[in-house]
């Protein structure tokens, strides 16, 4: 049959075996120092894997594959660990990157409670999900559907004192630092554009040079996803200031 799979880009891969530890059903092994995909059966193509990767070193394709087996996974579970495991609590053992922090999930805001900011008040959060570094967000979670985008420079949210209330509010937001995470975020960017429903994207940017890889990236990941998706820019000065929008 058709159907989605990851593949393993091996000149990327840099052996690391998080993805491996990231794989619930166990498709993923280290073979040689290099991540590689055991048995297309045991792939369910949820890619809680991708995430994990610190190195974009796999991506979804389509391709003629053996169907997922459950009951096969959870042979093969019952042999390795010698005890029967209920499904739904074997998907609650390994979280992507291995990480409690890096669990995909939605915050329910308030509206109300969140726009209500005076000058006696602690401003309130408009974070809608977590998490929210590119490289460890899912490719697919239901709070992208739908969703306007916020794409994120790092050091946006620390130069500009409104960052919250007129950038984060109402959107799903990605971080990243192209200068220090290494790596071209477009590859996950398309993944996130192609399988969600977005609505729109916003790049929020410094205007140091090095911060336009995030622009670049992202892009990239619109002309590549294939859809045609509103976008703008707005650029943010060092001392603060929007300078272009």
């Amino acid at each position: 049959m058709i159907r989605k799979i990851i593949e393993i880009n091996e000149t990327l891969c840099n052996g690391c075996g998080l993805c491996a530890a990231a794989c619930h059903e166990g498709a993923i092994g280290m073979v040689d120092g290099k991540a590689k995909l055991l048995r297309d059966d045991y792939c369910d193509g949820l890619g809680d894997c991708l995430p994990a990767c610190p190195e974009g070193a796999i991506r979804f394709i389509e391709r003629e594959a053996a169907a997922y087996d459950e009951a096969a996974v959870m042979e093969n579970r019952r042999k390795m660990t010698g005890r029967d495991e209920d499904p739904a609590e074997t998907k609650k053992e390994v979280l992507p990157c291995g990480c409690p922090g890096s669990q995909a999930k939605s915050l329910n805001r308030s509206s109300e409670l969140a726009a209500a900011v005076s000058p006696s008040a602690v401003p309130q959060s408009q974070l809608r999900q977590w998490p929210v570094q590119i490289k460890l967000v899912p490719a697919r979670a239901p709070y992208f559907d739908g969703a306007h985008l916020l794409i994120a420079a790092d050091c946006t949210a620390y130069a500009y004192g409104n960052f919250h209330q007129e950038f984060i509010r109402n959107r799903i937001t990605l971080v990243g630092c192209p200068k220090l995470d290494g790596g071209d975020y477009s590859q996950k960017l398309t993944e996130i554009l192609r399988e969600n429903a977005i609505k729109s994207v916003t790049i929020v940017r410094m205007e140091v040079p090095c911060c336009g890889g995030i622009e670049k990236a992202a892009v990239a990941a619109m002309k590549n996803s294939g859809k045609f998706i509103p976008w703008n820019v707005v650029v943010i000065s060092t001392d603060g200031q929007i300078v272009e929008r």
